[in-house]
């Protein structure tokens, strides 16, 4: 695993008014910082910034001579403040209600302008990373030339807010929150055919099926490996995703995003409906020129942008193929 490193942010005033010195932890991975293109990338909800290598959540798209190269790119992956993984005492949020998805973009943006960034190639996130990649992009218009959402949408639909309001339920009223939360999230990042077709009605024992076994292993493993402050504050920051809350409407905010927009969905996703992100694209495109959309297709819901590599692979190269082609072009150009 790559070492963690760390930049004190002192006096932000979060959203609700409240001063914290937050100290953010992050890893990079590739390319050196400042001697290559720098990807953004945004971790989902009970994820961290180990994004390759050893234990790394995205091995399948990001890593040597994969989709994202990193022979040719600096990875850059902040830790959303209190997701717990830098394991340090003062990130733990009690307070979790006070904090929006816009601060913790406010907090990456910060952190990048601290490290000297003054352009990134690419923010990449998926679920509530992505949410916080069109957080970043409407607070910093000009910084990202690439902006890819996968499988979520620039705002909380009422759907989600709905499911939040139940997790957020269950952590505070249930004697195993976290076992309980996460066997409730998985129903939703999945769909009826992607377990029909897994399971089929198995049992795993005459007392037990395994779907229960399957529901029961993700809740355990999580209660393992995660914190119950760290569930509820980023279920809170997948609650206020939108990026038009105190601003004007949607289009007048992402219209000033002068990147290319790329929205990645999927067509069974049952989470951040594929509908809705379609719903964008169309009303988006009247208004700007550079804005894409691809459909994931596959039977497994919300959790298919982890599971169909291939499908976002072939969606991504031509993306982060630009790069290179370009430096190759100024190559031939000065030989």
């Amino acid at each position: 695993m790559a070492h963690l490193h760390y930049i004190t942010l002192t006096n932000y005033v979060i959203e609700s008014g409240k001063t914290i010195n937050p100290k953010l932890s992050y890893q990079t991975f590739g390319k050196a910082l400042h001697s290559a293109p720098i990807i953004l990338v945004n971790h989902a909800l009970t994820g961290n910034s180990n994004v390759v290598g050893e234990d790394g959540w995205w091995n399948d798209i990001i890593g040597d001579d994969k989709c994202i190269d990193t022979n040719d790119y600096t990875i850059l992956a902040f830790n959303i403040l209190g997701n717990g993984y830098d394991n340090i005492a003062e990130n733990c949020i009690e307070n979790y209600k006070d904090f929006t998805a816009r601060d913790i973009a406010k907090l990456f943006a910060l952190a990048i302008e601290q490290l000297e960034i003054e352009n990134l190639f690419a923010v990449i996130g998926g679920s509530v990373g992505g949410g916080i990649a069109w957080e970043l992009a409407a607070l910093k218009p000009q910084l990202i030339q690439h902006l890819i959402p996968i499988a979520t949408d620039w705002k909380s639909t009422d759907w989600v807010i709905a499911n939040c309001h139940i997790q957020d339920a269950i952590l505070n009223n249930s004697s195993q929150p976290l076992v309980d939360a996460r066997m409730h999230a998985m129903t939703l990042y999945r769909t009826p055919e992607s377990l029909t077709q897994k399971f089929e009605r198995t049992k795993k024992n005459d007392a037990l099926y395994n779907i229960e076994s399957w529901l029961s292993y993700h809740g355990n493993a999580l209660d393992n490996r995660f914190q119950l402050s760290a569930y509820k504050l980023m279920n809170q920051i997948l609650r206020t995703i939108d990026i038009t809350r105190n601003r004007t409407d949607f289009l007048e905010v992402a219209s000033k995003i002068e990147g290319d927009i790329h929205i990645i969905t999927i067509n069974s996703d049952l989470f951040f409906k594929a509908d809705e992100n379609w719903n964008t694209y169309v009303d988006l495109k009247g208004v700007k020129d550079n804005v894409n959309i691809h459909e994931i297709k596959s039977v497994h819901g919300h959790d298919a942008f982890l599971i169909e590599f291939d499908q976002l692979a072939r969606f991504l190269k031509p993306i982060f193929s630009t790069a290179l082609k370009s430096k190759e072009k100024l190559v031939q150009q000065v030989a």
